[in-house]
């Protein structure tokens, strides 16, 4: 994670972000506009979901060569198991590391509606996928060669950067696990297979991270573990992610969300609530935040800037 100062000598607080790839082409230039914003203020890295069974996998890499060539921002590919196999799969990463995309979130997965576990490919783990993009990566060359101005036919070259790989944490448990130590044991799984950090699933109150960032380090996880972060700014999207995630309802949030009767008043109580988490996680020790942004900059950028992450925005 970055170690930046600001120029008032404040410990520079690492953030980034997650979008989704657009869903027409009519939407692909207002996300080039969004990925300019929070490129703009200065994100560790910007993340790119892929669909279950590569349903935009080529608009998630379209995505990600913008943020290579249009900002100066790392961009960080989302692979799944699901829909995959490890042929298929390690076409997929060599396709990225072509395009150069050198950061990955290395992801299980939920079978799409319909199938079972039964169903998947033969990529059964998250753990397993680390480890193939480690070893596709390993097979290419290991340096890299880039024209030298001025001198035509001459190269520069130099070693090959390793790959960063970013795994899930279930701060609350996974929706499948069996057993409360489950998810550690599994994060432990993935460590050993060479993660180098991980961010976690959504939660709604700061001792739930903080709690199982404890019991993992209490375990021998080492790597650095982001607090994942949403403004839920309607009872709508509220109720779609506990479906997505099994979570328990927050119901503070929940009951202040129902009773405000504008979509304004709504928007600044998840602002409020998820720049409260910002603060809290951080002020416990959290490595640096990472905002699901919805493909929208001005909510996750205002929620930075409630925290204390980001000087405040101006209309």
């Amino acid at each position: 994670m970055s170690s930046e100062t600001e120029t008032s000598g404040t410990p520079r607080v690492p953030f980034s972000f997650e979008l989704y790839p657009p869903r027409s082409v009519s939407s692909e230039e207002a996300l080039h506009d969004t990925v300019r914003c929070l490129a703009a203020a200065g994100p560790d890295f910007l993340s790119v979901t892929y669909g279950a069974g590569g349903s935009t996998g080529g608009r998630s890499l379209d995505v990600l060569r913008f943020i290579r060539t249009q900002t100066d921002v790392e961009p960080l590919a989302h692979l799944t198991c699901v829909g995959n196999s490890y042929a298929g799969a390690a076409t997929l990463i060599r396709e990225f590391l072509d395009a150069g995309i050198l950061s990955f979130l290395a992801l299980r997965g939920d079978p799409p509606t319909g199938q079972t576990e039964d169903d998947l490919g033969d990529l059964e783990s998250a753990a397993q996928l680390v480890q193939l993009i480690d070893r596709v990566q390993a097979e290419r060359a290991p340096y890299e060669e880039a024209p030298v101005p001025g001198l035509p036919g001459a190269a520069r070259v130099d070693p090959r950067r390793k790959v960063n790989i970013a795994v899930a944490a279930f701060p609350k448990g996974h929706p499948r696990a069996t057993h409360r130590t489950q998810d550690v044991e599994a994060l432990l799984a993935k460590q050993a297979a060479g993660a180098t950090f991980a961010i976690t699933q959504l939660f709604f109150h700061p001792d739930d991270y903080l709690a199982f960032v404890e019991r993992a380090r209490s375990a021998g996880v080492t790597i650095p573990i982001l607090p994942g972060i949403m403004p839920i700014t309607s009872p709508a999207r509220l109720t779609r992610v506990l479906e997505l995630t099994g979570e328990d309802l927050p119901s503070e949030l929940a009951i202040a969300l129902d009773v405000e009767p504008t979509a304004e008043g709504r928007r600044e109580i998840g602002i409020e609530w998820a720049a409260r988490l910002a603060r809290e996680v951080v002020a416990g020790g959290a490595p640096g935040v990472h905002l699901y942004a919805f493909n929208q900059h001005e909510t996750v950028l205002t929620v930075l800037a409630e925290a204390g992450i980001l000087p405040a925005l101006r209309h």
